[in-house]
């Protein structure tokens, strides 16, 4: 077989490999780091940019040094290379060249590190402080200085910085949100916490997730950060803040539904819906899963793995959906209903017309 015919064959699925991981790099990622949206993961994408860099040089310098050498000193009919031993000053150079290169990655890295680290006691004037608690498998989040408590999606205002105390109720889970901030472990026992301001508002949420493997549906722990202007801001505070839908505003299923989710005794032996969620001015005062207050006005389910209320232009599906997870929520999120305070499989108590109010009653929890 000639030699070209060879080549081309060996050297053709490389270049397809290539063309398809610069065709990718071309695609907007939702979680790249680096496209920053904060000053933290700019003060990041900045050491990025300078280790790439000089990276770079040295990738071009060893292997444009290993081309040329191989050729100029390519085997070769009647000539015998030179041997020496030892050479003090190509000793220096090359050991000074490595020392020059970590300085110069050391200095901006331990920089940003400190930039980065937060003073929980000496915070700049108008940062938003928010209690971020890992479970498995969602995210509370927790606004003490506005009273505010919420589930899988933060609201924080854009140009003014944001204080996240990093908690867990469990295991180690682990925060990150790739164009906000970096990753930091949520450690039961012990407070870690990250400080940010975000540079940009968006419509679209900025997407977040634990990224510490914390059980059978890790994967299934998102949430999203909303980042608005300042007015945003103000209405969904004052949104959140207010009273939950009126009793004799509910549909007549809904009310069905508020019925059931208030009774102290929905099934014998299990756990009612009021013993672990709260709903501000019901006998709903629970505190081992989400607030569930204004759980309409959230833009998506299950810690963030299905598309929810808010914007959806498919109530039905929305309704199809609620009913699955009421009757089995480990055919969504695998281990819910094993793992300690686990949520009961209400398919095996309840009626699917039971199922079918209490998800009314979620859907217009607004």
């Amino acid at each position: 077989m000639r030699l070209d015919r060879v080549l081309t064959r060996r050297l053709a699925p490389a270049a397809a490999i290539l063309l398809i991981g610069l065709a990718l790099t071309a695609c907007s990622d939702p979680q790249s780091t680096i496209e920053p949206k904060s000053d933290a993961t700019q003060t990041v994408q900045n050491v990025y940019v300078i280790v790439f860099w000089l990276a770079a040089v040295v990738f071009v310098a060893v292997l444009g040094a290993t081309l040329v050498l191989s050729i100029w000193f390519r085997e070769r009919p009647g000539r015998v290379a030179s041997q020496f031993h030892g050479n003090t000053r190509l000793e220096i150079v090359w050991t000074l060249i490595p020392v020059v290169i970590l300085v110069a990655i050391f200095i901006p890295t331990a920089t940003a590190i400190g930039d980065l680290e937060p003073d929980a006691d000496n915070l700049p004037p108008g940062t938003v402080r928010v209690e971020a608690i890992g479970h498995q498998w969602w995210f509370e989040f927790r606004y003490p200085d506005l009273g505010i408590v919420t589930a899988n999606e933060m609201h924080i205002p854009v140009d003014r910085p944001t204080y996240v105390a990093l908690l867990s109720e469990d295991v180690i889970h682990s925060f990150w949100i790739p164009q906000l901030v970096g990753k930091v472990d949520m450690v039961p026992g012990r407070e870690n916490a990250v400080i940010f301001t975000p540079t940009e508002a968006s419509d679209e949420a900025y997407l977040g997730q634990c990224v510490e493997f914390c059980g059978t549906s890790h994967a299934n722990m998102r949430f999203r950060v909303f980042v608005d202007d300042q007015a945003d801001f103000d209405a969904w505070v004052e949104a959140q803040l207010a009273p939950p839908v009126a009793a004799e505003t509910l549909s007549e299923l809904a009310q069905e539904g508020a019925a059931l989710f208030q009774n102290p005794i929905l099934a014998l032996g299990v756990t009612p819906c009021v013993g672990c969620h709260t709903v501000k001015g019901t006998p709903a005062v629970g505190l081992i899963g989400p607030d569930l207050t204004h759980v309409a006005s959230r833009s998506t389910l299950f810690a963030g793995i299905r598309d929810g209320f808010q914007g959806s232009d498919d109530p039905e599906r929305v309704q199809r959906e609620l009913e699955r997870w009421l009757s089995d929520p480990d055919d969504i999120k695998p281990g819910v209903t094993v793992r300690q305070n686990g949520m009961p499989a209400w398919g095996e108590h309840l009626t699917r017309e039971q199922i079918a109010a209490i998800a009314a009653y979620l859907r217009e929890l607004k």
